[in-house]
């Protein structure tokens, strides 16, 4: 007997989030299908990559990062660069330089060097924030009036301080965010209601999910983006069908792996080898998972990932 394959197609759908404006312009989700399930009907849109870059300039100990950048010493040539990674969908810019406890660079100067990025770029972008609750409220809300009309993704914003990045971000300038919760399909439900009951539009707002590198607890992000997707498509829950961007780069080159040196530790090879590994089947274990969009750093982790995506999508 000849075997009659069913296709597997939701009447329900992820919903659509474009960041960027003009040509460049990115969108994600919009798809009827498990992940990567394209052999049952085509994604809407593939997955997008975000480049990442910080305020504090790129990592030059890393040979093939700081060959990928060489030259571009202001934050304007290293962003322009980033965009022209091959692979690239939009550019992250990470301002770690922001964190209270770090270098407590001012919101004033957040604000320039945002501006700048943004001046150099032709396609979207994404800001992160310093982290801290109270840093991040009052970075978002005047980056988001500076960059009015770029249509920039903020991440993220989270149950502490989602009133007050949605009302600026979103409601005030037009921008989009992202609804950060921790690894728990019913925090990220509920920061989802909290937002809809403010009037934030479903096609305003992206979910991060949280992240975890593979073997750091990656068994609790597994679970949860396949709970999400599954309660999104095959229950038709209306609160959980925002596509999902996932951070990896920084959750990957933060692991002893990605760390320690060739002198500590001979046995484990090349350091940066161990990263862009760690790095990549992060990336690739969060594509399968059901992520619309990831954030990754080391051009070798961009090509690889890009053309994961265009194999399978």
């Amino acid at each position: 007997m000849a075997f009659t394959r069913k296709p597997q197609v939701y009447s329900s759908s992820i919903n659509e989030v474009t960041i960027g404006v003009g040509e460049k312009a990115v969108t994600f989700g919009g798809s009827n299908i498990m992940p990567l399930y394209t052999f049952d009907a085509p994604a809407k849109n593939k997955v997008a990559i975000g480049v990442e870059i910080t305020d504090s300039g790129v990592d030059r100990t890393l040979p093939g990062i700081a060959a990928y950048y060489e030259g571009a010493e202001t934050i304007s040539e290293i962003a322009a660069r980033a965009a022209e990674m091959p692979g690239a969908d939009f550019v992250v810019l990470a301002l770690n330089g922001a964190d209270p406890n770090g270098d407590n660079r001012p919101v004033e100067e957040c604000v320039e060097i945002a501006k700048q990025v943004a001046d150099a770029i032709d396609v979207p972008l994404a800001i992160v924030g310093a982290r801290n609750v109270e840093k991040d409220t009052a970075l978002f809300t005047a980056i988001s009036e500076a960059l009015q009309g770029k249509n920039v993704l903020f991440v993220s914003a989270r149950e502490e301080d989602y009133k007050t990045i949605a009302a600026s971000a979103v409601m005030a300038y037009s921008n989009k965010i992202s609804a950060e919760s921790a690894v728990d399909i019913n925090l990220a439900k509920q920061l989802n209601v909290l937002l809809s009951q403010m009037g934030i539009k479903p096609e305003s707002y992206v979910m991060n999910v949280g992240a975890a590198a593979a073997g750091y607890g990656y068994d609790y992000v597994a679970s949860t983006l396949d709970r999400v997707k599954d309660a999104a498509l095959a229950q038709n829950d209306v609160m959980l069908q925002m596509p999902i961007i996932t951070p990896v780069s920084q959750e990957a080159w933060a692991v002893k792996e990605a760390i320690v040196t060739e002198e500590d530790y001979p046995d484990w090879g090349d350091r940066e080898t161990r990263g862009v590994d760690m790095e990549v089947c992060t990336a690739a274990a969060v594509i399968a998972g059901g992520s619309d969009a990831v954030i990754l750093r080391h051009p070798q982790s961009v090509a690889t990932i890009s053309g994961l995506i265009a194999d399978l999508m």
